[in-house]
């Protein structure tokens, strides 16, 4: 029962489960007769109000009777006004109290009309109080009770003499008293009575959730700017995304490094900086104006005119909890501060802080750029200039976020529009390499509203159709990519290809075939020499990959050899080697182009190289380093709206999850990732989830569902064809399998026939034709079945995709046992469960094992160490534990994985002794005993 409406908010709850099951834990001992007195302490927004509304809403669940009431600073010197809004519900039974105690209460609350005593009349309020005590007690009684005051630093003196009077003897009744304050205004009259708890800010991960929970959620680099400058505050999350919705301006400040803050938010922290001597207020502006923690502040002090050039103008700001110093640096205690700081200032304050700055960074060229740039609002070209070569620097070093954000800016201060339109499309180029898809569609869009060059204007429509495709839009993106690519054929080679090349992708995705057809015809009309090679075999494969193979190999050799590649190479040939079924070469390239993007950005993974470096490793066997990587992937996609390759790393991680027994979280996650998509226009995606929802049917030994849902990979008929060009034709062997099981052996033929008659030229890749013998093995006589096991099993390349290859082992164990060749299956079996095993593909696991024991065979103990004593952490400490095995710094794991240095240290903490080790030196020697990767290249790791 609630006797007050439960105020609510804007703000959902995220990130505060250890404080939600606190309160739980409360109201339980509330039931049991139990009482306490608590104080919610926590800056402010920092979800105090979220938390006792949640408080509210489950002791009424739970029949507990609910009392309200908020401090008001209006009202603090109004004699108990806070008092009788919390007890009003129960008023009318202050007759039923012994009469001395509920006169002077009622009197007290203003509710009878005798003469009322001063409040220091010590025996008077004594009455008072335990006329309040026996009230509470007496409903307590009959139900426990949550009292809950907001803003309790608010509340008038009488009133928290009586809470506090209240506090100390709760402990014998049902009745929960909570309480919230800013952390600096805690009422020291609340005594010892009430015990803290804080409210913390949020961690990363809850911080993103919430974040990504708003209406018009930022996306990229904005969304990074509002992560950072709200450094776990909900209240702030939510009022800088809805301050930055549809505006540029907070994209441009976020390239900055600083946010604008709403009136509320810049209130809130602004009401700090008054009473500041003024020396200090402007080496504060000094220090929100630099772009870093690591200038000294005895160079901001006595840049913002400190005449000694010392420390003294920071000792105020200091004592006030404003700024931290930190080995003669000076660090704001809460990023909005600085954006407080900043924002209040004139412009006119501010210019003259970045002039002097600039004066200061003369052996900095790119941060003096910067502070010129800040300190103009005209155009001017010898800033611009600047700017370029700032850009042209981080470029040069692979930094694609900051180079665009530098001609970006850059752009905005050149007077030419001739130029300036040029540097946006430099600028757009390489967001789009930096994987920023809202960012690139922003600029494209400027430039094609700035200029009346075709040849930018090309250019801008080539990059708005990139991220057209990276968002989820690809019929849209094809829709202008081939008729441009069609346009230019014959006059403008290059530009042909790079729109057939951008098309790639979504051709892949969508496997439409029409369009497929039209790239393909396109590709021979381009002259020789149109473009470089690396896309030309790109295009050809990736709308192909199955025809002409040995010619397309070939060529892949031969390009990898040649010298003067651009740096983008490696990621286009990595991606064409897998889909050639190179995946040892694929993974090698992809690898080495992730290394030289961590070399630049060592926090997130390139969502686009990822996804593919990801499903490589999977396929070779790499499961744990797949596993931490896809998961990367997916943060990265999610940060900067890229769905196609969130939708990916859904699907990969799906799968292992089915592989490895999790059929029900498997087929959720899968079910997400198709969720909201329609299958004619995603048909790699639809045939992902179909192949995970069969693995994950078979897992469980429903082999009609499995069947089901693989035989949906091709069309229905007599005229069967795969949903998708590609990726259902290695699942030919697993259908072939579940229909043995379903006795739907005829249908599976139809489709095995099918698949094998298609690729062109009979250049089957190693890793098909392992998977059509399968089918035929399944599936043929007796007689035959086991030459096709044979050569299924006979190449050593097959040693490229171990669980396959592990699944064929076991099936033909199975079929030499029931043959009596007891020895030949033993040997089978026991390679299969080692390589199930090492992978913890637990249900095949288990039909190995089963098969020795049957061939009356001693069943050895699980191999594959890492994966063993992974097992014994949660996913967070896996992740932790295993960059930091790599050799990462606690700072470095905490920019990867949203964390903060100490929780770093504190998860390492947790695993050391699960792990039985006791230094940090002893992670990888713990790790790579036994490990299960098989020798595959993993993830490159940064120096570090």
């Amino acid at each position: 029962m609630v006797h007050r409406p439960v105020a609510t908010t804007a703000a959902p709850l995220v990130g505060h489960d250890e404080e939600v099951a606190h309160i739980d834990r409360l109201l339980g001992d509330a039931e049991a007769g139990k009482g306490s007195a608590w104080v919610l302490v926590g800056e402010p927004g920092a979800g105090k109000s979220v938390l006792l509304d949640t408080a509210a809403r489950r002791a009424a669940r739970q029949g507990v009777t609910v009392l309200r009431a908020a401090g008001y600073e209006n009202e603090r010197k109004l004699v108990f006004a806070g008092l009788r809004r919390l007890l009003e519900p129960l008023l009318a039974g202050a007759r039923h109290l012994p009469g001395e105690q509920g006169e002077a209460l009622l009197v007290a609350l203003g509710l009878r009309g005798a003469p009322f005593r001063e409040p220091d009349d010590h025996s008077h309020r004594l009455l008072i109080y335990l006329g309040m005590r026996a009230l509470l007690s007496r409903a307590s009684r009959e139900r426990p009770l949550l009292l809950i005051v907001d803003d309790v630093q608010w509340l008038d003196l009488c009133t928290l003499d009586a809470l506090t009077f209240a506090a100390r003897r709760v402990a014998g009744d049902g009745i929960v008293i909570l309480t919230a304050a800013r952390t600096d205004q805690v009422p020291g009259r609340l005594g010892s009575g009430f015990r803290r708890l804080v409210v913390p800010a949020l961690g990363a991960r809850a911080a993103a959730r919430l974040l990504d929970l708003q209406p018009d959620a930022p996306r990229g680099p904005l969304r990074a700017a509002v992560l950072r400058q709200a450094a776990g505050n909900p209240l702030a999350l939510i009022e800088l995304a809805r301050a930055t919705a549809d505006s540029s301006a907070g994209a441009e400040y976020a390239l900055n490094g600083t946010l604008p803050l709403p009136q509320r938010l810049e209130r809130m922290f602004a009401d700090r900086l008054s009473g500041l001597p003024r020396l200090t207020r402007r080496a504060l502006l000094f220090a929100a104006a630099a772009d870093g923690s690591d200038l000294p502040a005895a160079l901001l002090a006595a840049s913002a005119g400190d005449p000694a050039g010392g420390l003294d103008a920071w000792f105020a700001a200091e004592n006030e909890g404003l700024v931290r110093l930190d080995s003669g640096h000076v660090e704001f205690r809460h990023p909005m501060m600085r954006s407080a700081v900043y924002q209040t200032a004139t412009f006119a304050e501010r210019r003259d802080v970045h002039l002097a700055l600039a004066e200061a960074l003369t052996d900095d060229p790119d941060r003096r750029a910067w502070h010129l740039a800040a300190a103009t609002l005209a155009p001017d070209e010898e800033i611009a200039g600047l700017l370029w070569s700032t850009a042209d620097r981080a470029r040069r070093r692979g930094g694609y976020p900051a180079a665009a954000a530098a001609l970006e800016r850059a752009a905005q201060l050149t007077p030419d529009p001739g130029r300036r339109g040029q540097r946006l499309l430099e600028a757009c180029d390489l967001a789009m390499h930096a994987g920023r898809p809202h960012w690139v569609e922003r600029l494209a869009a400027q430039v094609t509203t700035g200029t009346s060059d075709p040849h930018l204007a090309t250019g801008a429509t080539l990059l708005s159709c990139w991220a057209m495709a990276a968002t989820g839009r690809h019929r849209a993106a094809l829709d202008r990519l081939l008729p441009l690519a069609e346009s230019a054929v014959g006059t403008a080679g290059d530009v042909a290809l790079a729109a057939l090349s951008q098309a790639v992708d979504a051709i892949h995705y969508t496997g439409d075939e029409t369009h497929r057809r039209t790239a393909l015809e396109l590709l021979p009309a381009l002259t020789e020499g149109a473009g470089d090679d690396c896309r030309r075999l790109w295009v050809r494969v990736g709308c192909d990959p199955l025809a002409d193979r040995d010619a397309h190999l070939r060529q892949l050799r031969r390009v990898m050899a040649r010298r003067g590649h651009g740096p983008h190479a490696p990621a286009l040939l990595g991606a064409t080697a897998w889909l050639l079924d190179e995946t040892r070469t694929a993974v090698g390239l992809l690898g080495t182009a992730m290394e030289q993007m961590r070399r630049v950005d060592p926090g997130k993974a390139h969502a686009e190289v990822g996804q593919t470096l990801a499903a490589a490793q999977f396929e070779s066997g790499a499961w744990e380093s797949a596993w931490a990587l896809n998961e990367e992937v997916y943060e990265t996609a999610v940060e900067n709206g890229l769905d196609p390759a969130r939708r990916s790393a859904m699907c990969v991680k799906a799968t292992m999850l089915a592989l490895r027994g999790e059929a029900g979280c498997a087929r959720d996650l899968a079910d997400r990732a198709a969720a909201g998509v329609d299958p004619a226009e995603s048909r790699a995606l639809y045939a992902a989830v179909l192949a995970v929802r069969g693995a994950a049917a078979c897992a469980e030994g429903d082999h009609e569902l499995a069947f089901e849902h693989l035989r949906g990979l091709f069309t229905p008929g007599p005229d069967l064809r795969p949903l998708h060009y590609r990726l259902p034709l290695y699942h030919v062997g697993d259908l072939a399998a579940e229909a043995v099981y379903a006795g739907r052996q005829a249908e599976a033929a139809a489709v095995l026939r099918s698949v094998a008659a298609r690729p062109a030229g009979g250049d089957m890749s190693r890793r098909l034709a392992m998977q059509v013998h399968r089918a035929r093995a399944l599936l043929a006589s007796d007689a035959e079945s086991g030459a096709h096991f044979t050569a299924a099993l006979a190449d050593p390349e097959g040693e490229q995709w171990p669980f396959e290859r592990a699944r064929i082992a076991l099936e033909y164990g199975q079929w030499l046992r029931r043959r009596r060749t007891v020895a030949q299956a033993r040997t089978l079996f026991a390679q299969a469960l080692t390589t199930f095993q090492q992978l913890r593909a637990r249900p095949w696991a288990e039909q190995a094992a089963e098969g020795l024991r049957a061939c009356g065979a001693v069943v050895p103990p699980e191999v594959g160490g890492r994966g063993r004593l992974l097992d014994r952490l949660t996913p967070q400490q896996s992740q932790v534990v295993r960059l930091a095995a790599a050799g990462l710094t606690n700072r470095q794991i905490a920019d990867r994985l949203l964390l903060s240095p100490r929780t770093v240290g504190f998860h390492l903490y947790q695993a050391f002794p699960k792990l039985g080790v006791t230094t940090r030196a002893q992670l990888r020697d713990a790790l790579d005993a036994g490990s299960g990767d098989r020798g595959v290249p993993g993830r490159p790791v940064p120096d570090g």
